[in-house]
């Protein structure tokens, strides 16, 4: 059975400790950084930061509120960059898990073009020209693990598991978020593997606003499938 993350940010305190494990696990150097007036550090992914607490300041309803996304790869059950690449040696999805994986391959492809066709802005170009994100802890998981987001979360707000039983604690927490957030929602359950719960409307976060529409990804991901194996013979060829 495929898995999925749970990320309930109305118990998100911001603490950062999901972005700090990642970078453990993963053996990531520190970024630099500068005071740009928020407590959001770095200011973005990168090929060196897999998983960014996103922060900001919102008016809602005549109060202020602070708003914590732990930001990352979606792993998309349909992965547009998956279908945009078609290049299963740089882009595939891990059958057990579900987990949309890059390779070193991915050096070989359009960068600019992978990262715009996801609709959620995640993959980075690293200096080495190999495109970077979230590989759900793949070596954990297939050990019996939890990723080290998850394991290292103090409130609960990270969970992962079959993806059945993910849907099910996401539909609960919703119910009972409402409660207390009339608006709450989740984003996009049915088209990703990492489902989020806000308290409020997405416009209010910005990383959840979709650069495009499922229809043009779609298309555009047809369209790829369509040149690519031309394309790609070619190239061998040359």
């Amino acid at each position: 059975m495929t898995k999925a993350f749970f990320i309930d940010t109305t118990v998100c305190t911001g603490c950062r400790g999901c972005q700090v494990a990642c970078k453990q696990w993963h053996d990531l150097p520190a970024e630099e950084t500068e005071n740009r007036g928020s407590y959001q550090n770095p200011s973005d992914l990168s090929a060196m930061t897999y998983k960014l607490v996103r922060m900001r300041e919102e008016e809602i309803d005549g109060k202020l509120r602070w708003l914590f996304f732990p930001d990352q790869c979606r792993h998309c059950l349909d992965a547009p960059c998956k279908g945009t690449a078609m290049y299963e040696e740089a882009i595939y999805q891990e059958p057990a898990t579900g987990a949309i994986l890059y390779t070193m391959a991915t050096r070989e492809l359009n960068a600019q073009e992978i990262i715009d066709s996801c609709p959620y802005n995640i993959p980075r170009k690293g200096p080495d020209g190999v495109l970077a994100k979230c590989d759900m802890c793949i070596d954990r998981v297939i050990n019996g693990q939890l990723p080290a987001c998850v394991k290292t979360c103090p409130t609960g707000a990270m969970n992962f598991g079959d993806r059945e039983e993910m849907l099910q604690l996401a539909d609960r927490r919703l119910g009972e978020a409402r409660k207390k957030f009339p608006k709450a929602s989740l984003l996009d359950p049915d088209e990703v593997s990492v489902i989020y719960l806000v308290a409020y409307d997405r416009s209010h976060y910005e990383v959840a606003a979709r650069a495009r529409t499922p229809e043009g990804l779609t298309r555009q991901a047809a369209l790829r499938k369509m040149i690519s194996p031309l394309t790609r013979s070619v190239a061998h060829i040359g």
